[in-house]
C-alpha cells in the first residue's frame, strides 16, 4: 500500500477516477457519480470541460440517433445540447425515417459552461486540475491513480477519457507544436504507463479548419440556412423546442481554390511526409478531397457561428494543415471570404490512441480489472461516439463496483451497441465514425423511439432518474393509446370519399386508420378528416405513424434478429484454447485467440472468421456443454 512521502501524497480515496473532461469524461463521471459512486474527474485544464475544438455541433447524421440514446440512457449530452443550442433542424428530411437524424449548432462556450455547472452540482463528484501520469496497479487490479505532481489518487475503478490529449502534436506547414487542441497543455506522460500495462498503442490523425471573423465575411453572396421550428429536441426531458437564434450559410470552393491547393501540395504535411498517422476518412482535409475527386468542380463549405458572444465563423469542410499564407489563398478564393480575417488558423493534430481489440464489449480492458477505456483513445473520432463510449464505460464500472451484472447493448438494441462491437470485434484502422449505414437494423434504431428501447434498461442501471422513467411511462402509455385508436376501423360509406381523393377505389368493407398510413396517406390528413387525436405531442405521433407504415419491414426485422440472437445467447468461455482447438482454420484461431469473443454472434462478425469456423466452434460447445 502506498504511504504518504515527500515524493507521492495521498490526494484522496475514491471508489472511482475518471481521466479527461472532454466529451466521454464528462458522461462517463456523471454516469459513476450519479448512480453513488464516489468519483474524482482529473482534467488537464478546468477550462477545456466539454470543450468543443473542432465544430460547434451536436448531432448529424447517425450522430443524432447516438446522442437521443445517450439521453434516454440516462446521459446529458442530449439536455446540454437543448439548452446551449444557436440552431436546430433536421437532416435527410426527404429520406426514410430510418436515416433522419438531428443537428444543433451549438453556443460553444455556453455548452462548456453548461456542461461544467452540471458537473460541479452533481453529488458523489469532485474535478481536479491534473494530469494524469500513470495508472496503479495491484495483481492486475486497478488501485489507484498517480499524478504528474506525485499525487496519488486511490480508487478501484478508472475510466481513461483522454481524447486527442495523449502525446498530441499540432501541425500546420512545417511549424510542429507539442500541444493539445486549441493550444491547451497536451497529456505527455500517460501513454508510456499504458504501454507499461500491455495496451497496443497507434497514432492517429484529425484537423480542425480555420476560424474567421464574420464581420469580414460578404454572407449575401452564399446560401442561408435556417433552423427548423416545428422539430422535437434531442432529450426527452426538454419540454419547450430550442429557439433558433442563429442562421448558417454555405458556399463552395472553386476551380481557382483546387489550382491554389494543388499547386502548393509539396507544402502540405500530409503530402510531403511530416504527417504519417492515419487520418479520418470521413472526415477529409480540403487537400485530400481536391486529391482525392479531382473530377469535382466543387466542395460544399458551411459557414456557422462559435457562439452568441462572438463573431467567429467557424469553415466546415475546410479543414487543412497547409501553412498560413496557403490558407489564406485558399479560403480567400471562395465566395463570400474575398475579405476574410482569420482569428484561428487551420490546423492537423497527431495523437497516441489502443487498438481497440484490447478491450471487453464492456470497454474494460483486458489484462486490468477496472480499467475502461472511453472516447477517442478507442480510435474514434466525433463528440457524440465519445460521449456514448464514456457513458457506458462509466456505467460499466458503476455495475461491477456495486457487484452488478455489466450492460452490453446489442447491435439491435442501439447504435451505441454497433458502435462498441465494430470497435471491439472489428477494430479499426483509422479514426471511426458512427453511419446510418454500420446498422444493419437501423429501422428499428430510429432516434424517435430512442426512449422505449433504452429508457427500461438505463432505469434498471440505476442512472435514469424518476423525472426521467415517468416521462418515458407517459410517452408509452400515449403511444400504445394511439396505436389502438389508429387500428379502429370505419364503415365504407364513412371513408370512400376521403380514400378516393387519394387514388384509391371504392372500399368493399371496413377500413382502419393504419390502413389509411399503410396506404400512404399521411396522419395529419387523416387526423383532419375524421378528427381523431387531438391533443397529443408532435413527436408520438411521428414515431406511432412510424410503426403503422413500416409494420411489414419491422415483422421480417423481428424475425431476423431473433435468429441473430440465439447466436448471441451461445457464450463462449473465456478459457477457450483456440490456437489448439482442430477444425479452426490458422487465420481463425489467431483471431479468436487475440479478441476473445463472448459469444458466437460476436466470434461471426470477426474479420477472418467464416461460418465453417463459426461451425466448429459450435460443435466444439455442444460437446462441451458442461
Amino acid at each position: 500500500m502506498l504511504e504518504e512521502s515527500k515524493d507521492n501524497y495521498i490526494i484522496g480515496e475514491y471508489q472511482a477516477a475518471v481521466i479527461g473532461a472532454g466529451h466521454a469524461g464528462c458522461e462517463a463521471a456523471l454516469a459513476l457519480a450519479r448512480t453513488g459512486i464516489s468519483t474524482v474527474m482529473l482534467t488537464m485544464n478546468l477550462d477545456s470541460v466539454g470543450f468543443m475544438p473542432c465544430n460547434p455541433s451536436i448531432g448529424g447524421t447517425a450522430k443524432g440517433h447516438l446522442v437521443r440514446e445517450i439521453d434516454a440512457l440516462g446521459g446529458e449530452m442530449g439536455l446540454n445540447a437543448d439548452k446551449t443550442a444557436l440552431q436546430i433542424r433536421m437532416l435527410n428530411v426527404g429520406k426514410g425515417a430510418a436515416v433522419q437524424s438531428l443537428r444543433a449548432q451549438s453556443d460553444k462556450n455556453a455548452y462548456h459552461r453548461e456542461m461544467k455547472r452540471t458537473l460541479e452540482s452533481c453529488e458523489n463528484l469532485r474535478i481536479l486540475q491534473a494530469e494524469a501520469a500513470e495508472i496503479l496497479t495491484e495483481n492486475g487490479v486497478v488501485t489507484g491513480v498517480k499524478t504528474a505532481f506525485g499525487g496519488i489518487v486511490r480508487c478501484r475503478a478508472v475510466v481513461v477519457c483522454t481524447g486527442v490529449y495523449l502525446n498530441s502534436e499540432t501541425i500546420t506547414g512545417d511549424f510542429i507544436q507539442k500541444t493539445g487542441p486549441n493550444g491547451f497543455q497536451r497529456a505527455s506522460h500517460l501513454t508510456d504507463s499504458l504501454r507499461r500495462l500491455g495496451f497496443r498503442i497507434m497514432r492517429f490523425k484529425t484537423g480542425t479548419p480555420a476560424r474567421v471573423d464574420g464581420r469580414t465575411v460578404h454572407f449575401e453572396k452564399c446560401e442561408v440556412q435556417r433552423g427548423d421550428d416545428d422539430i422535437y429536441p434531442f432529450s426527452f426531458l426538454t419540454e419547450k423546442l430550442p429557439e433558433n437564434r442563429a442562421v448558417c450559410h454555405l458556399t463552395y470552393t472553386n476551380e481557382k481554390t483546387h489550382e491554389i491547393i494543388l499547386s502548393n501540395l509539396e507544402r502540405s504535411p500530409l503530402y510531403n511526409g511530416t504527417i504519417l498517422s492515419t487520418g479520418p476518412r470521413y472526415c477529409p482535409s480540403i487537400e485530400t478531397k481536391v486529391v482525392r475527386f479531382r473530377d469535382k468542380a466543387r466542395h460544399q463549405l458551411f459557414l456557422e457561428p462559435e457562439g452568441a458572444d462572438t463573431s467567429e465563423i467557424y469553415v466546415q469542410g475546410m479543414s487543412s494543415s497547409m501553412p498560413h499564407d496557403v490558407q489564406e489563398k485558399m479560403y480567400r478564393s471562395v465566395a463570400g471570404l474575398e475579405d476574410c480575417l482569420f482569428t484561428r488558423y487551420a490546423y492537423a493534430i497527431e495523437y497516441d490512441c489502443i487498438d481497440a481489440l484490447d478491450i471487453l464489449p464492456t470497454l474494460e480492458y483486458k489484462k486490468v480489472k477496472g480499467l475502461y477505456t472511453a472516447g477517442q483513445i478507442n480510435g474514434t473520432s466525433g463528440y457524440e461516439e465519445a460521449a456514448a463510449q464514456g457513458l457506458m464505460a462509466g456505467l460499466n464500472a458503476s455495475l461491477a463496483l456495486r457487484g452488478k451484472p455489466p450492460l452490453v447493448l446489442r447491435r439491435d438494441q442501439a447504435y451505441i451497441g454497433v458502435l462498441i462491437d465494430d470497435l471491439v470485434t472489428k477494430g479499426t484502422d483509422e479514426p471511426y465514425r458512427m453511419m446510418t449505414s454500420r446498422a444493419e437494423h437501423r429501422i428499428f434504431l430510429r432516434q424517435d423511439n430512442a426512449d422505449f428501447r433504452l429508457t427500461q434498461i438505463g432505469y434498471d442501471c440505476g442512472l435514469v432518474t424518476e423525472k426521467r422513467y415517468a416521462a418515458y411511462r407517459k410517452r408509452k402509455a400515449q403511444y400504445e393509446e394511439i396505436l389502438r385508436a389508429l387500428n379502429e376501423r370505419i364503415s365504407p360509406k364513412a371513408a370512400d370519399a376521403f380514400v378516393e381523393k387519394y387514388g384509391f377505389g371504392k372500399l368493399t368493407g371496413g377500413i382502419s386508420y393504419a390502413e389509411m398510413l399503410r396506404r400512404g396517406i399521411p396522419l395529419k390528413d387523416v387526423r383532419n378528416a375524421f378528427g381523431i387525436l387531438d391533443g397529443y405531442p408532435v413527436d408520438i405521433l411521428q414515431t406511432a405513424e412510424i410503426a403503422v407504415r413500416y409494420e411489414g419491414y419491422l415483422k421480417q426485422g423481428y424475425e431476423q434478429i431473433e435468429r441473430a440472437k440465439k447466436l448471441e445467447d451461445k457464450l463462449l468461455p473465456t478459457d477457450i484454447d483456440y490456437l489448439s482447438l482442430e477444425g479452426l482454420r490458422l487465420e481463425a484461431r489467431e483471431k479468436l485467440d487475440k479478441i476473445r469473443p463472448l459469444n458466437l454472434g460476436q466470434a461471426g462478425r470477426i474479420s477472418g472468421v467464416s461460418p465453417a469456423d463459426i461451425a466448429v466452434l459450435m460443435v466444439w460447445l455442444s460437446t462441451h456443454k458442461a
